[in-house]
């Protein structure tokens, strides 16, 4: 299954780190952030990957190239507008497969991804999230998403805190169908999580798929820090929940 990595955004919570590189080429233990996504997913034989770029995006695509070092296949589609996260997927449409895994360049979750785009599958949906059940005090993130019974997304508030139906929290990975991207109006700066997950919702075609692993966030100094470690201390094939 194709894997699509958003790398587009400034970085401004990181800075002055992001002044001269861009958010995913941040070192942690060593190699830019963005090689231990990608090395985690050549470890679960996910080698088709399209990375949207933008900000300083010409050392992300100087640095990975192809993919080859990694054992990847890497393309690349470049937002030279900032049109936001739904723009970036809109203007790269041409090079997205029928359906599509889609992951934040600034996030780390430690999963089987296939089963999220097995999910997408089982659905008559347009998108699945993975959204974290666990103790979301440890992720530093309010619970921003309700399920329905069946396990249809039937809210998300990205600015909520604390809400009593929200029980999950969004995790930082998502499949899609391309048709989803219909919604994406043309030349627009669009959001995909504020403009197009309502949308989803509202019409029911956005499912969840609920995880008990945690997520790790780099886009902050203290997220920074403790996914560093928490790469330091996994093991060399990182179990996966």
């Amino acid at each position: 299954m194709q894997v699509v990595i958003l790398a587009g955004g400034l970085g401004t919570r990181l800075w002055p780190l992001t002044r001269r590189v861009p958010k995913p080429m941040v070192p942690v233990n060593g190699v830019p952030y963005l090689e231990h996504q990608l090395r985690l997913l050549e470890r679960q034989n996910l080698t088709d990957i399209v990375i949207l770029t933008g900000y300083l995006g010409e050392q992300i695509e100087d640095y990975f190239g192809d993919g080859g070092m990694l054992g990847l296949r890497i393309r690349y589609s470049r937002d030279r507008q900032q049109r936001g996260t739904g723009g970036a997927l809109r203007d790269a449409r041409g090079v997205l497969a029928e359906a599509f895994l889609l992951i934040y360049g600034d996030s780390y979750l430690p999963i089987e991804y296939r089963a999220v785009g097995a999910r997408l599958m089982e659905t008559a949906s347009d998108a699945v999230m993975a959204v974290y059940g666990g103790l979301w005090r440890e992720t530093g993130v309010f619970p921003n998403v309700a399920l329905g019974a069946d396990g249809a997304v039937v809210r998300y508030d990205k600015k909520a805190t604390g809400e009593r139906d929200l029980r999950y929290v969004e995790a930082g990975v998502l499949a899609l169908r391309r048709q989803a991207l219909d919604l994406i109006p043309p030349d627009k700066v669009i959001s995909l999580e504020q403009e197009i997950f309502p949308l989803l919702i509202q019409s029911g075609r956005l499912w969840g798929y609920r995880t008990a692993q945690r997520f790790y966030d780099m886009g902050t100094p203290e997220g920074l820090r403790v996914i560093e470690q928490h790469l330091m201390e996994q093991l060399p094939e990182e179990q996966l929940a």
